[in-house]
């Protein structure tokens, strides 16, 4: 029996997770909400995060009804993510981590959604999407590594939606992405944007440009509602990842997709991608919001994967980088 409790915090979900052999015991999440029309700045996600994180942890162990030396390892999110917040909650980790005399593992937040991903669908060898507001790649498993087939050049999906959420001044709670699925669903007219496929990667930056500079216009001349270029931003960057999803899957020879992330919660994707998965004879994966949005569950699924296998984190390396790639992790977990 193995149990081991993560923290993540690569931006503003805060999240105490607590796993033990597969089995979640504890799911915490807390999330920091900005205005309306704004992003979230990092000195002020990073206080969010300070102000909430102890209380979080000590409901975490209550749900799960264990003590924090009940733990086997002590895993936090070493990257990829936002700075100010990364640094404050592996602050916390660290010092639990002496506190309770415990090992501690520095996860790659990716990584974190890959493993939770499989475990909770019981994907086996899949292609994998990964869309979420910093991060957006198409990611297959070989020789002990998660290989990038194909990434965005420029911003992530996610974060593609959320600023265009920002100028239709939509509200961020719960989150920006799920507000434009919601007007989504009432749109009835096709807007055509930019479509930018670049072989297995994808650019999101001009179509985001091409539609912020023409969305005011289209709306006081009626042209179209909030509600057409929320469908129609929507069916036109979940196309493209549609597009390079099934170009991994064609070069894999891979039955099976898994989408992974806080943008895999949308039900556009979800149908769009079973489409494609139907239609190539495979079968597509995915979790709801529980999993897909980003927790602390996933860290310390991860990280109960590393310390199986023998990996942990020396004291003076339990660092924290913005840039922690997907394929720099080794997976010793896996044949």
């Amino acid at each position: 029996m193995t149990i081991t409790i993560g923290f993540e915090g690569s931006a503003n979900k805060l999240g105490i997770g607590i796993m033990k052999d597969g089995e979640v015991l504890a799911n915490r999440r807390a999330t920091y909400v900005s205005l309306p029309g704004e992003g979230f700045l990092p000195k002020d996600t990073a206080r969010h995060h300070q102000a909430r994180i102890l209380d979080l942890v000590q409901h975490a162990l209550e749900d799960a009804n264990i003590k924090g030396t009940d733990v086997d390892a002590v895993c936090y999110t070493k990257g990829p993510g936002i700075a100010a917040p990364l640094v404050s909650v592996a602050v916390v980790a660290r010092t639990l981590a002496q506190l309770w005399n415990k090992p501690i593992i520095g996860v790659n937040h990716c990584i974190g959604h890959i493993e939770m991903g499989r475990l909770v669908t019981g994907a086996d060898n899949p292609i994998i999407l990964y869309v979420s507001g910093g991060n957006t790649q198409i990611i297959a498993y070989n020789q002990r590594r998660y290989r990038i087939f194909g990434e965005t050049i420029d911003i992530a999906v996610g974060n593609c939606l959320d600023r265009f959420a920002r100028v239709l001044k939509l509200s961020n709670d719960p989150s920006p992405g799920f507000n434009i699925e919601q007007l989504a669903k009432r749109g009835k007219k096709f807007i055509p944007l930019p479509y930018c496929v670049k072989g297995m990667d994808i650019s999101f930056s001009g179509l985001l440009s091409f539609i912020e500079e023409r969305a005011n216009t289209l709306l006081t001349t009626n042209h179209c509602t909030k509600e057409d270029l929320c469908f129609s931003l929507q069916e036109t960057v979940f196309a493209m990842l549609v597009e390079i999803t099934e170009r991994a899957m064609a070069h894999c020879g891979s039955n099976e997709v898994l989408i992974v992330g806080g943008v895999g919660c949308n039900e556009r994707l979800q149908e769009m991608m079973q489409i494609m998965a139907e239609e190539r004879g495979a079968k597509l994966f995915a979790t709801d919001e529980r999993f897909c949005i980003d927790n602390g569950a996933m860290i310390a699924q991860a990280g109960w994967e590393m310390f199986r296998s023998g990996q942990t984190t020396d004291f003076e390396d339990s660092t924290c980088t913005q840039r922690y790639r997907t394929d720099d992790v080794e997976i010793t977990w896996r044949d």
